[in-house]
């Protein structure tokens, strides 16, 4: 059983985050700034550099901030950006998390709003740990995963083994987010034999579609040169291992950056813009993945690597699962699992399912991932543009 944080909104997290949210880049620095001198493992900065308006931002800042492992938000503006600072308080406010807004041009420039910022943080951060401890079942969580840096080992070692975590989930009574569509072209006609109903099937091809022809039109996808290095040969190779994360349990719906899923079971989100391309690569990083798994509720993240990554997360811990026994032993001050001990013979792939598991569920009860020990807490929140998901992605809720 995990001891989680109660929020007033009834959902429940496993840390409870004071967040620094600038809302346009011009009022990053001072909110670094509050989160440095602040200097508390659990004070994480995020935020969203445009000065122009975008329904994906503000929905997407709304859920980070009123997320289950946040207890508390400290707004940081510039005074003059377009970003709604008013209904992104409201939304907290609503929530039931204390929130309080600082304007920089109100406040009187980068000293005093830094020095106002540490009161700010001082004020919510006591409320916030006063807040009740509740029981919580593994049962309850809702878990991501992504890859980044894969090779040739990724779709062999880790990334099934994750796949095992999730089909253990899943039949536990979790919630489980895999994504992406633009690193699942090739397999959307397998991946919709899935599907819970045959119209889910049909959203779940026309999602990939839609990456695929997204990258085309960019005249770039998602494999890149690393992974050839690492001795990935095709899109569908790199695919295939990729696919390997979700398991084989039913899919039971697909959702956008944003939407939390409606009831337990496996998700796919659908990262890629609706609409013809507009804003550019639709992921310039894995953190912007993360970000968008975050604002679906995702407690935690089962990141896999083959050529290796030393990423983590803002918000929600990033569990790094090396496929690459080589890798493992170079960067193994960054890594939670050795899923490379499969090639080496020295585990079974049901071994290291159940070791990722084991060392999900105790991250879940308090337990610092490397990363979050590392320090790190990345975040990127760009532009985009999505439609809401029709009835058909979401049977369940449809039903």
């Amino acid at each position: 059983m995990i001891s989680a944080w109660g929020r007033a909104d009834g959902r429940k997290g496993i840390r409870n985050v004071i967040a620094v949210a600038y809302l346009v880049e011009c009022a990053h620095h001072v909110a670094r700034r509050i989160v440095d001198k602040v200097d508390d493992p659990d004070v994480h900065l995020i935020g969203f550099p445009g000065c122009f308006p975008n329904s994906y931002a503000d929905t997407v800042m709304k859920a980070i901030a009123t997320h289950p492992n946040v207890g508390a938000l400290v707004i940081v503006s510039l005074g003059c950006e377009s970003f709604n600072r008013e209904g992104l308080a409201a939304a907290v406010a609503a929530s039931g998390r204390p929130a309080e807004t600082l304007v920089i041009q109100q406040t009187g420039g980068t000293a005093a709003t830094i020095a106002a910022g540490l009161e700010a943080v001082a004020r919510v951060k006591a409320i916030a740990d006063a807040g009740p401890r509740v029981p919580m079942a593994v049962s309850e969580l809702i878990v991501g995963t992504i890859c980044g840096g894969s090779d040739g080992t990724s779709g062999i070692t880790a990334n099934p083994a994750v796949g095992g975590v999730f089909d253990r989930l899943v039949a536990e009574g979790a919630t489980c987010i895999f994504e992406e569509t633009g690193e699942l072209v090739g397999c959307e006609n397998i991946m919709a034999d899935r599907a819970l109903t045959p119209e889910l099937g049909a959203e779940l091809i026309a999602s990939v579609r839609k990456a695929e022809h997204y990258y085309t039109v960019l005249g770039f996808g998602s494999f890149a040169p690393g992974n050839a290095e690492g001795g990935l040969t095709t899109q569908e190779e790199k695919s295939m291992g990729a696919y390997s994360k979700s398991g084989s349990s039913l899919i039971s719906g697909i959702v956008k950056p944003g939407d939390v899923p409606p009831s337990p079971g496996l998700y796919m989100l659908d990262v890629v813009p609706d609409g013809e391309p507009r804003f550019g690569f639709p992921n310039i990083s894995d953190n912007a993945e993360i970000v968008e798994l975050i604002a679906c509720g995702a407690h935690l993240t089962l990141f896999t690597t083959g050529r290796g990554s030393v990423v983590g997360s803002a918000i929600s811990p990033v569990l790094k699962i090396c496929a690459n026994p080589e890798t493992a032993r170079k960067l193994a001050g960054d890594m939670d699992v050795n899923a490379g001990r499969i090639l080496d013979g020295e585990a079974t792939l049901a071994e290291v399912s159940d070791e990722i598991y084991a060392r999900m569920v105790a991250v879940a009860q308090g337990a610092r991932s490397v990363s979050e020990e590392l320090g790190h807490r990345e975040f990127i929140l760009t532009y985009k543009q999505f439609e809401p998901v029709g009835p058909a992605c979401l049977p369940r809720r449809a039903a």
